[in-house]
């Protein structure tokens, strides 16, 4: 008897809807598939310009040390022994320029993208986006570490995209979760002991390499590791750049140098690891006497907020209020010391590489370097003058980048540095570095600002003798020895404490800097880093499983076909 109509109709809308599920399934497995392709990370990088330490093959190596607040000239007081020894083992410039302005997270961004900061967007330790209508602070890491404000992609992403493993150690921004993960990362402890910095640095390198019989996809020995060493810039800041308590902790670091280069060569790692040591920016010291009370020159009721320390970036409630302040300011200018102004689609100098980004206010008070701008409700100069308190933080940065008190340091040595010992590099700007840290690994960098690439071009030996004409730094209050125990104080001790000062009063010996992030927990060591599995065995696993889920709707499908075929044909006989 012929199947009804109705019934075969039926019976075919079953198999097409049976037959579009496993359609649907399958093209979602490849999509998955090339996701996860995309994210894949093979388990050996083919080796190029590999070397042997005699137990160990390595792949081209960088460690890149950021010697945050390090001023350029504080390598001639006699007090770095290691680090001078390593500047006429390798080859560095005089000195090399930060990015404006000159504070810790702008130039540590630049200094991993090789871009300005008006390019990489982290314009400031604080700063207002209009879009988002967020406050950045860099002091809040629930806040500032969200991808959202770290527009750039730095190196540890250009490597790990490269198939180069990474481990990032405390630097600023990469917690943020800025695409590819480090395979390591170290959360910031601000009061890390420096031996824990080396013992991590060797643990780093102490891992089996590719080739290695122990060699781990979850744990490889990278091949970048970047790390960040905070103190010269925390005490710089709490006693001053001429202090006898920075003189203590620069040698303290030079030590640590010097432990590090001690355990590369007791693994025969001297001429196998390149080294890149820098630093962001320089310091300079404040007075009482060099302060602009900024609530005397302006009515800040007219302001809506404020950007940046010590640099003062102004938003005016109304826009119609921003020429008339821009010219009272720059009449004020004329009048005082201390400070210049400047609009920023106006007369920004085109050096400061400062305008193109609605992240950086319209206007701006820029103070003259060892000179800081206060309101009263933080600082109330007449009232210091009267009392002899004394403004703290005593070492500033942030000014005018090419200003000498603000030089930085770069300093380089191994293979891909194959310079004859004391080599001395024209003096170039911190965006150079990403490209030459980049050539360093084997890793393609992205468009950037800068131009240098290796191999570098020296122009001559550095001699043994200081450069001549050194910076001199700015004269302190005279006071500044005993005000740290008695007198009211600035709260702002570094560039990654608080973009503002504020007041404190305090007993104390002197203001301690508070940690910024958690300690890293031994879960969080553990899980750091691991590699993603094979893609491969994921789509295979992926395939065996929709395998049997399609086969379990077929087989149900069927079923019920055939089961309504049944009793539609017992019913007709």
């Amino acid at each position: 008897m012929p199947e009804p109509v109705e019934r075969r109709k039926s019976r075919i809308r079953k198999l097409t809807a049976a037959h579009v599920v496993i359609v649907i399934a399958f093209i979602g497995l490849l999509l998955g598939a090339y996701k996860a392709s995309r994210n894949y990370r093979p388990q050996v990088r083919p080796l190029v310009n590999a070397l042997s330490n005699g137990s160990s093959i390595f792949a081209p190596t960088t460690i890149f040390i950021s010697l945050d607040g390090f001023r350029a000239d504080f390598l001639y007081r006699n007090i770095t022994p290691s680090l001078s020894a390593f500047v006429q083992a390798g080859t560095s410039p005089e000195y090399m320029t930060p990015s404006f302005p000159s504070v810790t997270f702008v130039n540590h961004n630049s200094l991993v993208t090789g871009l300005y900061p008006e390019s990489h967007g982290i314009v400031g330790n604080s700063f207002w986006d209009p879009e988002f209508k967020e406050d950045f602070f860099y002091t809040d890491p629930a806040r500032s570490m969200q991808p959202k404000w770290w527009t750039a992609e730095p190196i540890w992403v250009t490597a790990e995209n490269q198939d180069v493993r990474t481990a990032i150690h405390m630097w600023p921004g990469s917690e943020a979760h800025i695409g590819t993960e480090p395979t390591f990362v170290d959360k910031y402890e601000g009061h890390e002991l420096l031996k824990n910095k080396v013992d991590r640095i060797l643990g780093l390198l102490d891992l089996p390499g590719p080739l290695d019989k122990d060699a781990s996809l979850d744990r490889p020995r990278p091949q970048l590791i970047a790390a960040y060493v905070p103190d010269v810039d925390r005490d710089g800041h709490l006693y001053g750049p001429n202090s006898t308590e920075i003189r203590s902790t620069i040698s303290s670091v030079d030590a640590m140098l010097g432990q590090l280069f001690s355990g590369l060569e007791q693994r025969n790692l001297t001429d196998i690891v390149n080294i890149v040591i820098v630093s962001d920016h320089g310091m300079a010291t404040t007075s009482t006497s060099r302060l602009v009370q900024l609530d005397d020159i302006i009515d800040m009721s007219l302001i809506e907020r404020t950007d940046g320390w010590p640099l003062y970036g102004l938003r005016p409630k109304n826009e119609s209020d921003i020429e008339p302040l821009y010219n009272h300011l720059k009449q004020e200018a004329t009048n005082m010391e201390g400070f210049d102004v400047y609009l920023k689609d106006r007369d920004m100098p085109e050096r400061y590489h400062f305008s193109h980004n609605d992240r950086i206010a319209p206007l701006w008070v820029i103070p003259w370097t060892g000179w800081a701008i206060v309101v009263k409700e933080e600082f109330n100069v007449e009232e210091a003058k009267k009392t002899g308190q004394v403004y703290h933080p005593i070492g500033v940065h942030g000014y005018d980048h090419e200003h000498p008190l603000m030089r930085a340091i770069f300093v380089a040595r191994g293979p891909a540095f194959p310079h004859t010992p004391g080599s001395k590099l024209e003096p170039f700007q911190n965006i150079e570095v990403y490209n030459l840290v980049c050539d360093s690994i084997g890793v393609v960098p992205n468009p950037n600002n800068g131009t240098l690439r290796l191999p570098l071009k020296p122009i001559g030996l550095h001699g043994s003798m200081p450069p001549k004409n050194l910076p001199e730094d700015m004269p302190e209050d005279s006071s500044n020895s005993i005000a740290m125990s008695t007198e009211t104080t600035i709260g702002a001790l570094s560039s990654t404490q608080a973009s503002r000062p504020t007041i404190a009063t305090t007993d104390a010996a002197a203001p301690t800097r508070p940690v910024i992030h958690d300690d890293v927990s031994q879960e969080d060591e553990d899980n750091n880093g691991k590699d993603t599995n094979l893609w491969w065995d994921w789509v295979k696993g992926k395939l065996d499983g929709a395998k049997d889920w399609a086969t379990g709707v077929y087989d149900k499908v069927s079923d019920k076909i055939s089961g309504a075929a049944s009793n539609s044909g017992g019913g007709d006989k």
